[in-house]
Protein backbone atom coordinates (compact mmCIF):
# COMPACT_ATOMS: atom_id res chain seq x y z
CA UNK A 1 0.00 0.00 0.00
CA UNK A 2 1.25 3.42 -0.85
CA UNK A 3 1.77 6.13 1.57
CA UNK A 4 -0.69 8.38 0.51
CA UNK A 5 -3.47 5.48 0.88
CA UNK A 6 -2.69 4.86 4.38
CA UNK A 7 -3.44 8.49 5.09
CA UNK A 8 -6.61 8.43 3.08
CA UNK A 9 -7.64 5.57 4.59
CA UNK A 10 -6.76 6.52 8.07
CA UNK A 11 -8.69 9.86 8.13
CA UNK A 12 -11.60 8.24 6.80
CA UNK A 13 -11.46 5.94 10.03
CA UNK A 14 -10.59 8.62 12.11
CA UNK A 15 -13.79 10.08 11.47
CA UNK A 16 -15.86 7.02 12.03
CA UNK A 17 -14.66 6.18 15.36
CA UNK A 18 -14.89 9.79 16.26
CA UNK A 19 -18.72 9.94 15.75
CA UNK A 20 -19.19 6.72 18.24
CA UNK A 21 -17.14 8.86 20.74
CA UNK A 22 -13.43 6.66 20.13
CA UNK A 23 -10.39 8.97 20.21
CA UNK A 24 -8.25 6.96 18.14
CA UNK A 25 -5.12 8.67 18.55
CA UNK A 26 -5.41 7.86 22.62
CA UNK A 27 -5.81 4.24 20.93
CA UNK A 28 -2.69 4.70 19.71
CA UNK A 29 -0.74 5.67 22.11
CA UNK A 30 -2.15 3.11 24.39
CA UNK A 31 -1.68 0.03 21.19
CA UNK A 32 2.52 1.48 22.23
CA UNK A 33 2.62 1.12 25.67
CA UNK A 34 1.93 -3.01 24.70
CA UNK A 35 4.88 -4.64 24.82
CA UNK A 36 5.15 -8.39 23.69
CA UNK A 37 7.43 -10.53 24.77
CA UNK A 38 8.52 -12.61 21.55
CA UNK A 39 10.05 -16.64 22.78
CA UNK A 40 13.11 -17.34 21.43
CA UNK A 41 12.24 -20.67 20.78
CA UNK A 42 10.33 -20.39 18.11
CA UNK A 43 13.24 -19.86 15.83
CA UNK A 44 15.05 -23.08 16.31
CA UNK A 45 12.26 -25.74 17.26
CA UNK A 46 12.90 -25.43 21.41
CA UNK A 47 16.39 -27.54 20.58
CA UNK A 48 18.67 -25.02 23.05
CA UNK A 49 21.96 -24.72 22.73
CA UNK A 50 23.24 -27.14 25.81
CA UNK A 51 24.25 -30.47 23.51
CA UNK A 52 23.19 -29.21 20.15
CA UNK A 53 20.15 -31.03 18.73
CA UNK A 54 18.88 -32.85 22.07
CA UNK A 55 15.87 -34.92 22.09
CA UNK A 56 12.74 -32.84 23.17
CA UNK A 57 11.08 -34.28 26.32
CA UNK A 58 8.30 -32.97 28.59
CA UNK A 59 5.66 -32.98 26.78
CA UNK A 60 6.61 -30.67 24.21
CA UNK A 61 6.82 -31.52 20.66
CA UNK A 62 7.61 -29.25 17.37
CA UNK A 63 5.80 -30.26 14.30
CA UNK A 64 7.55 -30.02 11.00
CA UNK A 65 10.65 -29.57 9.57
CA UNK A 66 10.80 -26.76 7.22
CA UNK A 67 14.23 -25.73 5.81
CA UNK A 68 15.93 -23.11 7.87
CA UNK A 69 15.76 -23.40 10.93
CA UNK A 70 18.26 -21.54 13.14
CA UNK A 71 21.32 -23.45 14.34
CA UNK A 72 23.03 -20.93 16.32
CA UNK A 73 22.89 -18.12 18.93
CA UNK A 74 23.97 -15.95 16.33
CA UNK A 75 21.22 -17.25 13.91
CA UNK A 76 18.19 -17.04 16.46
CA UNK A 77 19.08 -13.61 16.91
CA UNK A 78 19.35 -12.58 13.66
CA UNK A 79 15.76 -14.21 12.54
CA UNK A 80 14.48 -12.78 15.93
CA UNK A 81 15.94 -9.29 14.56
CA UNK A 82 14.46 -9.53 11.59
CA UNK A 83 10.86 -10.36 12.93
CA UNK A 84 10.82 -7.31 15.26
CA UNK A 85 11.65 -5.04 11.91
CA UNK A 86 8.73 -6.28 10.74
CA UNK A 87 6.62 -5.49 14.04
CA UNK A 88 5.80 -1.96 14.90
CA UNK A 89 6.48 -1.14 18.46
CA UNK A 90 8.89 -1.76 21.15
CA UNK A 91 8.93 -5.73 22.37
CA UNK A 92 10.86 -8.24 24.63
CA UNK A 93 12.43 -11.66 23.96
CA UNK A 94 11.42 -14.33 26.09
CA UNK A 95 14.91 -16.79 26.99
CA UNK A 96 14.78 -20.37 27.96
CA UNK A 97 17.67 -21.77 30.12
CA UNK A 98 19.02 -23.90 27.75
CA UNK A 99 19.88 -20.93 25.47
CA UNK A 100 22.60 -20.20 27.68
CA UNK A 101 25.80 -19.10 25.84
CA UNK A 102 28.25 -22.07 27.19
CA UNK A 103 30.67 -21.63 24.90
CA UNK A 104 31.26 -24.70 23.72
CA UNK A 105 31.09 -25.98 27.86
CA UNK A 106 29.14 -28.88 29.32
CA UNK A 107 27.22 -26.54 31.96
CA UNK A 108 25.02 -28.73 34.04
CA UNK A 109 21.07 -26.95 35.27
CA UNK A 110 22.59 -26.06 38.09
CA UNK A 111 25.71 -24.81 37.60
CA UNK A 112 24.51 -21.91 35.16
CA UNK A 113 25.31 -18.13 35.98
CA UNK A 114 24.55 -14.58 34.62
CA UNK A 115 27.73 -14.78 32.79
CA UNK A 116 26.14 -17.64 30.80
CA UNK A 117 23.78 -14.81 29.63
CA UNK A 118 25.54 -11.79 29.24
CA UNK A 119 26.01 -12.25 25.36
CA UNK A 120 22.32 -12.09 25.47
CA UNK A 121 22.06 -8.96 27.42
CA UNK A 122 24.62 -7.33 25.53
CA UNK A 123 23.13 -8.12 22.45
CA UNK A 124 19.38 -6.75 24.02
CA UNK A 125 21.03 -3.73 24.68
CA UNK A 126 22.34 -3.24 21.60
CA UNK A 127 18.83 -3.74 20.10
CA UNK A 128 16.68 -1.72 22.54
CA UNK A 129 15.20 -4.88 23.53
CA UNK A 130 14.01 -5.93 27.24
CA UNK A 131 14.48 -9.87 28.52
CA UNK A 132 12.07 -12.13 30.45
CA UNK A 133 13.19 -15.75 31.26
CA UNK A 134 12.65 -19.37 31.97
CA UNK A 135 13.62 -22.08 33.99
CA UNK A 136 14.59 -25.26 31.45
CA UNK A 137 12.69 -28.13 33.68
CA UNK A 138 12.88 -30.24 30.64
CA UNK A 139 14.34 -32.19 28.40
CA UNK A 140 17.28 -33.52 30.77
CA UNK A 141 18.38 -36.83 32.52
CA UNK A 142 16.99 -35.88 35.71
CA UNK A 143 13.36 -35.01 34.14
CA UNK A 144 13.32 -38.06 32.35
CA UNK A 145 10.29 -39.79 34.04
CA UNK A 146 8.35 -36.74 34.08
CA UNK A 147 9.04 -35.08 37.42
CA UNK A 148 11.09 -32.80 38.28
CA UNK A 149 10.68 -30.64 41.64
CA UNK A 150 7.69 -32.75 42.63
CA UNK A 151 10.05 -35.67 42.32
CA UNK A 152 9.67 -38.20 45.10
CA UNK A 153 13.96 -38.13 45.28
CA UNK A 154 14.74 -35.43 47.44
CA UNK A 155 18.35 -34.97 45.59
CA UNK A 156 16.58 -34.72 42.38
CA UNK A 157 14.12 -32.35 44.01
CA UNK A 158 17.08 -30.56 44.84
CA UNK A 159 18.93 -30.19 41.52
CA UNK A 160 15.98 -28.86 39.87
CA UNK A 161 15.65 -26.32 43.21
CA UNK A 162 19.21 -25.39 42.44
CA UNK A 163 18.20 -24.43 38.98
CA UNK A 164 15.39 -22.77 39.28
CA UNK A 165 16.86 -20.30 42.28
CA UNK A 166 20.13 -19.56 39.49
CA UNK A 167 16.92 -19.02 36.83
CA UNK A 168 15.60 -16.08 39.47
CA UNK A 169 19.26 -15.25 39.71
CA UNK A 170 19.98 -14.82 35.84
CA UNK A 171 16.49 -12.88 35.31
CA UNK A 172 17.60 -10.34 38.41
CA UNK A 173 20.33 -9.46 36.56
CA UNK A 174 18.95 -9.04 33.29
CA UNK A 175 16.47 -7.12 34.95
CA UNK A 176 19.30 -4.75 36.20
CA UNK A 177 21.52 -4.26 33.44
CA UNK A 178 18.85 -3.48 31.06
CA UNK A 179 16.35 -1.40 33.60
CA UNK A 180 13.25 -3.54 33.42
CA UNK A 181 11.70 -5.77 35.35
CA UNK A 182 12.51 -9.26 33.88
CA UNK A 183 9.39 -11.71 34.12
CA UNK A 184 11.06 -15.03 35.54
CA UNK A 185 8.54 -17.97 34.65
CA UNK A 186 8.05 -21.49 35.99
CA UNK A 187 6.46 -23.94 33.79
CA UNK A 188 7.55 -28.15 34.88
CA UNK A 189 6.43 -30.67 32.82
CA UNK A 190 6.05 -33.22 36.41
CA UNK A 191 2.81 -35.44 35.66
CA UNK A 192 1.57 -39.09 34.81
CA UNK A 193 0.51 -40.79 31.40
CA UNK A 194 -2.05 -42.86 33.71
CA UNK A 195 -3.43 -43.26 36.84
CA UNK A 196 -1.86 -41.93 39.90
CA UNK A 197 -2.48 -42.51 43.62
CA UNK A 198 -0.64 -40.33 45.23
CA UNK A 199 -1.32 -36.90 43.60
CA UNK A 200 -1.24 -35.29 46.85
CA UNK A 201 1.99 -36.52 47.59
CA UNK A 202 3.52 -34.92 44.34
CA UNK A 203 1.49 -31.61 45.21
CA UNK A 204 2.67 -31.41 48.33
CA UNK A 205 6.48 -31.66 47.05
CA UNK A 206 5.89 -29.21 44.52
CA UNK A 207 4.95 -26.63 47.05
CA UNK A 208 7.67 -27.60 49.29
CA UNK A 209 10.31 -27.17 46.24
CA UNK A 210 8.44 -23.90 45.64
CA UNK A 211 9.03 -22.55 49.38
CA UNK A 212 12.63 -23.23 49.08
CA UNK A 213 13.02 -21.43 45.96
CA UNK A 214 11.05 -18.48 47.05
CA UNK A 215 13.32 -18.77 50.18
CA UNK A 216 15.89 -16.25 47.67
CA UNK A 217 14.45 -12.84 48.03
CA UNK A 218 14.81 -11.31 44.49
CA UNK A 219 14.90 -7.67 43.99
CA UNK A 220 11.26 -6.71 43.01
CA UNK A 221 12.89 -3.42 40.91
CA UNK A 222 14.34 -6.28 38.58
CA UNK A 223 12.53 -9.07 38.77
CA UNK A 224 9.22 -10.58 39.03
CA UNK A 225 8.05 -14.33 39.46
CA UNK A 226 5.47 -15.86 37.51
CA UNK A 227 4.62 -19.79 37.52
CA UNK A 228 2.40 -21.63 35.27
CA UNK A 229 -0.11 -24.34 34.87
CA UNK A 230 -0.73 -26.81 32.99
CA UNK A 231 -4.40 -29.38 32.54
CA UNK A 232 -2.40 -32.36 30.32
CA UNK A 233 -0.02 -32.78 28.03
CA UNK A 234 1.93 -35.48 26.09
CA UNK A 235 2.73 -38.47 28.49
CA UNK A 236 1.09 -36.28 31.20
CA UNK A 237 -2.56 -37.12 30.22
CA UNK A 238 -4.36 -38.03 33.21
CA UNK A 239 -2.34 -36.12 36.19
CA UNK A 240 -0.27 -32.74 35.87
CA UNK A 241 1.03 -31.94 39.72
CA UNK A 242 0.78 -27.80 38.66
CA UNK A 243 -2.67 -27.62 37.79
CA UNK A 244 -4.23 -24.46 37.85
CA UNK A 245 -6.18 -24.74 41.08
CA UNK A 246 -2.80 -25.30 42.57
CA UNK A 247 -0.96 -22.61 41.05
CA UNK A 248 -4.22 -20.00 41.25
CA UNK A 249 -4.16 -21.03 45.57
CA UNK A 250 0.19 -20.96 45.66
CA UNK A 251 0.43 -17.58 43.63
CA UNK A 252 -2.21 -15.97 45.65
CA UNK A 253 -1.28 -17.25 48.84
CA UNK A 254 2.46 -16.35 48.50
CA UNK A 255 1.76 -13.12 46.07
CA UNK A 256 3.35 -14.24 42.79
CA UNK A 257 2.01 -13.87 39.44
CA UNK A 258 -0.31 -16.70 37.63
CA UNK A 259 0.63 -17.07 34.35
CA UNK A 260 -2.12 -18.44 31.86
CA UNK A 261 -1.64 -20.11 28.85
CA UNK A 262 -3.90 -19.97 26.00
CA UNK A 263 -3.17 -23.77 24.95
CA UNK A 264 -2.68 -25.11 28.82
CA UNK A 265 -6.78 -25.68 29.13
CA UNK A 266 -9.41 -28.01 28.06
CA UNK A 267 -10.23 -27.75 24.41
CA UNK A 268 -13.36 -26.16 25.12
CA UNK A 269 -12.23 -23.49 27.73
CA UNK A 270 -10.97 -20.43 27.19
CA UNK A 271 -8.44 -17.97 29.42
CA UNK A 272 -9.98 -15.17 28.91
CA UNK A 273 -13.15 -15.48 31.33
CA UNK A 274 -10.61 -15.94 34.03
CA UNK A 275 -8.89 -12.79 33.68
CA UNK A 276 -11.54 -10.29 35.81
CA UNK A 277 -11.59 -13.25 38.21
CA UNK A 278 -7.45 -13.02 38.79
CA UNK A 279 -7.33 -9.57 38.72
CA UNK A 280 -9.41 -8.93 41.67
CA UNK A 281 -7.07 -10.88 43.74
CA UNK A 282 -3.81 -10.89 42.15
CA UNK A 283 -1.91 -7.49 41.24
CA UNK A 284 -0.35 -8.48 37.97
CA UNK A 285 -0.82 -11.75 36.27
CA UNK A 286 1.01 -13.29 32.82
CA UNK A 287 -0.35 -14.52 29.29
CA UNK A 288 0.88 -17.04 26.99
CA UNK A 289 -0.56 -16.73 23.82
CA UNK A 290 -0.66 -19.43 22.16
CA UNK A 291 -3.58 -21.27 19.67
CA UNK A 292 -4.46 -25.27 20.70
CA UNK A 293 -5.88 -27.07 18.08
CA UNK A 294 -7.69 -30.15 19.84
CA UNK A 295 -4.73 -29.71 22.10
CA UNK A 296 -2.00 -27.95 23.50
CA UNK A 297 -0.96 -27.88 20.14
CA UNK A 298 0.96 -24.26 19.79
CA UNK A 299 0.02 -23.56 16.35
CA UNK A 300 0.79 -19.96 15.99
CA UNK A 301 -1.52 -17.25 16.92
CA UNK A 302 -4.14 -15.79 14.30
CA UNK A 303 -7.00 -13.21 14.92
CA UNK A 304 -9.58 -15.86 16.02
CA UNK A 305 -12.25 -14.79 18.87
CA UNK A 306 -10.43 -15.76 21.85
CA UNK A 307 -7.40 -13.92 20.68
CA UNK A 308 -10.47 -10.81 20.97
CA UNK A 309 -11.87 -11.83 23.88
CA UNK A 310 -8.75 -11.89 25.86
CA UNK A 311 -7.73 -8.35 24.59
CA UNK A 312 -11.10 -7.23 25.06
CA UNK A 313 -11.42 -8.54 28.77
CA UNK A 314 -7.71 -6.87 29.59
CA UNK A 315 -8.96 -3.23 27.80
CA UNK A 316 -12.50 -3.40 29.30
CA UNK A 317 -10.96 -3.95 32.77
CA UNK A 318 -8.53 -1.00 32.21
CA UNK A 319 -5.55 -3.22 33.32
CA UNK A 320 -3.26 -2.96 30.37
CA UNK A 321 -0.66 -2.27 32.90
CA UNK A 322 -1.29 -5.09 34.61
CA UNK A 323 -0.97 -7.67 32.78
CA UNK A 324 2.11 -9.15 30.87
CA UNK A 325 1.36 -10.82 27.11
CA UNK A 326 4.12 -13.16 25.83
CA UNK A 327 3.89 -15.50 23.00
CA UNK A 328 4.66 -19.10 23.33
CA UNK A 329 4.22 -21.44 19.94
CA UNK A 330 6.47 -23.43 17.72
CA UNK A 331 5.68 -23.76 14.68
CA UNK A 332 8.21 -26.23 12.64
CA UNK A 333 6.18 -26.18 9.67
CA UNK A 334 6.13 -22.79 8.14
CA UNK A 335 8.81 -20.06 7.94
CA UNK A 336 9.80 -19.36 11.49
CA UNK A 337 10.21 -15.74 11.08
CA UNK A 338 7.01 -15.70 9.23
CA UNK A 339 5.55 -17.71 12.18
CA UNK A 340 6.57 -14.51 14.85
CA UNK A 341 5.41 -11.71 12.21
CA UNK A 342 1.87 -13.41 11.64
CA UNK A 343 1.51 -13.79 15.57
CA UNK A 344 2.69 -10.60 17.27
CA UNK A 345 0.93 -8.53 14.16
CA UNK A 346 -2.26 -10.66 15.26
CA UNK A 347 -2.13 -9.93 18.54
CA UNK A 348 -1.50 -6.64 18.63
CA UNK A 349 -4.61 -6.31 16.22
CA UNK A 350 -6.55 -8.15 18.57
CA UNK A 351 -5.43 -5.15 21.39
CA UNK A 352 -6.17 -2.34 18.94
CA UNK A 353 -9.96 -3.60 18.32
CA UNK A 354 -10.28 -3.89 21.45
CA UNK A 355 -8.90 -0.17 22.57
CA UNK A 356 -11.37 1.23 19.77
CA UNK A 357 -14.58 -0.52 21.14
CA UNK A 358 -17.25 1.77 21.72
CA UNK A 359 -16.89 1.01 25.24
CA UNK A 360 -18.42 3.69 26.91
CA UNK A 361 -21.72 3.02 24.66
CA UNK A 362 -21.69 -0.46 25.32
CA UNK A 363 -21.84 -0.37 28.99
CA UNK A 364 -24.55 2.43 29.39
CA UNK A 365 -26.34 -0.46 26.88
CA UNK A 366 -25.97 -2.73 29.47
CA UNK A 367 -26.55 -0.83 32.80
CA UNK A 368 -30.15 -0.27 30.51
CA UNK A 369 -31.30 -3.62 29.79
CA UNK A 370 -30.95 -2.62 26.32
CA UNK A 371 -29.53 -6.55 25.12
CA UNK A 372 -30.87 -6.15 21.60
CA UNK A 373 -28.61 -2.76 20.96
CA UNK A 374 -25.47 -3.82 23.23
CA UNK A 375 -25.38 -7.11 21.03
CA UNK A 376 -25.94 -4.97 17.47
CA UNK A 377 -23.80 -2.51 18.54
CA UNK A 378 -20.75 -5.56 19.32
CA UNK A 379 -21.36 -6.56 15.83
CA UNK A 380 -21.02 -4.13 13.80
CA UNK A 381 -18.04 -3.12 15.54
CA UNK A 382 -16.49 -6.15 14.24
CA UNK A 383 -16.64 -4.51 10.89
CA UNK A 384 -15.43 -0.68 11.65
CA UNK A 385 -12.15 0.46 9.66
CA UNK A 386 -9.81 -1.11 12.61
CA UNK A 387 -7.25 -2.11 9.95
CA UNK A 388 -6.73 1.08 8.58
CA UNK A 389 -5.78 2.33 11.87
CA UNK A 390 -3.25 -0.84 12.22
CA UNK A 391 -1.80 0.28 8.86
CA UNK A 392 -1.79 3.69 9.90
CA UNK A 393 0.44 2.65 12.84
CA UNK A 394 3.01 0.31 11.17
CA UNK A 395 3.65 3.08 8.65
CA UNK A 396 4.25 5.47 11.79
CA UNK A 397 6.45 2.91 12.86
CA UNK A 398 8.97 2.82 9.76
CA UNK A 399 7.35 -0.57 9.48
CA UNK A 400 5.68 -2.14 6.18
CA UNK A 401 1.44 -2.27 6.53
CA UNK A 402 -1.00 -4.83 5.49
CA UNK A 403 0.36 -7.52 3.29
CA UNK A 404 3.78 -5.92 2.44
CA UNK A 405 5.67 -8.44 4.76
CA UNK A 406 5.62 -11.52 3.33
CA UNK A 407 7.92 -10.35 0.32
CA UNK A 408 10.32 -9.13 3.07
CA UNK A 409 10.66 -12.35 4.68
CA UNK A 410 10.64 -14.39 1.45
CA UNK A 411 13.31 -12.45 0.68
CA UNK A 412 15.35 -13.15 4.07
CA UNK A 413 14.60 -16.88 3.17
CA UNK A 414 16.26 -16.70 0.09
CA UNK A 415 19.37 -14.11 1.24
CA UNK A 416 19.98 -16.33 4.59
CA UNK A 417 17.77 -19.21 5.96
CA UNK A 418 17.59 -20.94 2.48
CA UNK A 419 21.40 -21.48 2.88
CA UNK A 420 21.30 -22.85 6.23
CA UNK A 421 22.33 -26.96 5.60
Amino acid sequence: MKEQQINQAFEYAKTRYTELGIDVEKALTDLDKLSISLHCWQADDVSGFENGDGELTGGIQATGNYPGKARTIAEVRSDIDKAMSLIPGEHRVNIHAFYGDFGGESVDRNQIEPKHFQSWIDWAKEKGYKLDFNCTCFSHEKSADGFTLSHRDAEIREFWIDHVIRCRKIAEEMGRQLGSKCIHNIWIPDGSKDLTIDRSLYRQNLKDSLDKIFEYKTNDEYMLDSIECKLFGIGSESFVVGSHEFYMGYGIANKKMITLDSGHFHPTEVISDKISSLLLFATEIMLHVSRGVRWDSDHVVILNEELQAIAQEIIRNKALDRVHVGLDYFDASINRIGAYVIGVRATQKAFLQALLEPIAQLRAFEANSQNFERLALLEEAKSLPWAAVYDYYCLNKGVVAAEAYITDIQQYEKDVTSKRA
